[in-house]
């Protein structure tokens, strides 16, 4: 029986976790820290604890929505684009970091067919692992879960709203130099405490007075590793983001931090930890940096609603019923979807000549 103080005792007991550790730490904890504490901190954090997290209404308990729950029409077209990449290369197997409800594998799966004769989580939620497994019983022995990435990669990896989940270090610029902004606590609340720092954003600016903006470092180490393991085939990481060069533009002065609960979003990850999601958008230029410097080659670069209109979109909604399509039509409107999230590929081992559909019409790679 779900009890209506299980969510605060939940909290309660991550923030009093928390306030011990960043105390045996010294008082002080970088961001990241305790960014990952909030989230991924076994049985407590807010991707570790049973709450519902993805779904289209607050009604449910949900948070928010994610593309997959927004339209099944979505895996259908990505499908099309890992369909050529497994044709092309001659590979039988998909991994999927972080799978949610497990919307997106279900569409995959039922859309790749026998191309797909293996389909491999990676999950570090018990309770998403769980649900998934109840969504995909189906499907059977071609969906296995690890909890790691595996050593040797061959096939098509496919992120969806991965990268912005993984923490990331704070700098604040106060006209003169760059300190990292970390957290500490006073008389049992977190705030943010400054230290003096080397970090710097990866461009020169100029920056104003007071600006408060992300660095990424583990979001590009997780792109390095995985592309020590991608032997042949493809990536494929969907998300919202920019390029550099917008990422850190003036006008962004205030970063992109931001919270997620009952579909409402706010700027404070001191608040109710454990209760709400915490993401930053994505620097796109370090993303692809990160996986050509580690020797992948880069498929290309575009909006969601260029790369799922290449990938047979259109022909999909002209069959698709009409509660369907107006769903679907959140996936590419521009206000919506489709210009925030952005797609970069990644390939090793491919046929010469392999010219990915998701990026044959609008590739920005050269904006990156």
């Amino acid at each position: 029986m779900h009890r209506e103080d299980e969510p605060a005792s939940v909290s309660a007991a991550l923030a009093h976790r928390m306030r011990q550790d960043i105390a045996a730490a010294g008082g002080w904890w970088p961001f990241d820290r305790f960014m990952a504490a909030a989230l991924y901190t076994p049985e407590l954090g807010y991707y570790a604890h049973g709450g519902v997290k993805f779904g289209a209404l607050p009604e449910g308990g949900s948070d928010f929505i994610t593309a997959p729950e927004l339209s099944p029409l979505f895996g259908r077209a990505v499908a099309t684009q890992v369909a050529q990449v497994l044709d092309a290369a001659g590979l039988d197997e998909v991994v999927e970091f972080g799978a949610g409800t497990g919307a997106l594998a279900a569409q995959l799966l039922e859309a790749l067919g026998d191309r797909c004769r293996r389909y491999t989580i990676v999950e570090l939620s018990a309770s998403l692992r769980q649900r998934q497994q109840e969504r995909l019983a189906a499907f059977g022995e071609r969906v296995r879960w690890v909890d790691a990435l595996p050593d040797r990669i061959e096939g098509v990896v496919v992120g969806n709203e991965v990268l912005d989940a993984m923490p990331v270090q704070l700098l604040h610029f106060d006209g003169a130099r760059w300190l990292e902004r970390g957290v500490a606590v006073e008389e049992w609340r977190f705030v943010f405490a400054d230290r003096p720092t080397d970090l710097r954003p990866p461009v020169e600016g100029p920056f104003l007075p007071g600006t408060v903006t992300e660095i990424h470092p583990q979001a590009r180490a997780f792109v390095a590793t995985l592309a020590e393991r991608l032997k042949r085939g493809a990536t494929f990481f969907i998300d919202y983001g920019f390029p550099e060069a917008e990422y850190y533009h003036l006008q962004r002065h205030g970063g992109t931090l931001m919270c997620h609960r009952a579909h409402q979003a706010d700027t404070d990850p001191l608040a109710d930890v454990g209760l709400k999601d915490i993401t930053a958008h994505v620097d796109f230029t370090g993303i692809a940096l990160a996986g050509q410097d580690a020797g992948l080659d880069v498929l290309g670069y575009t909006s969601q609603a260029h790369f799922l209109m290449n990938c047979g979109l259109p022909a999909l909604l002209a069959q698709a019923p009409l509660r369907e399509r107006i769903a679907a039509q959140k996936l590419i409107e521009e206000h919506e979807m489709g210009e925030l999230f952005k797609v970069v590929g990644f390939g090793r081992g491919l046929p010469d000549g392999f010219d990915p559909v998701g990026f044959a019409n609008g590739d920005r790679s050269h904006r990156l």
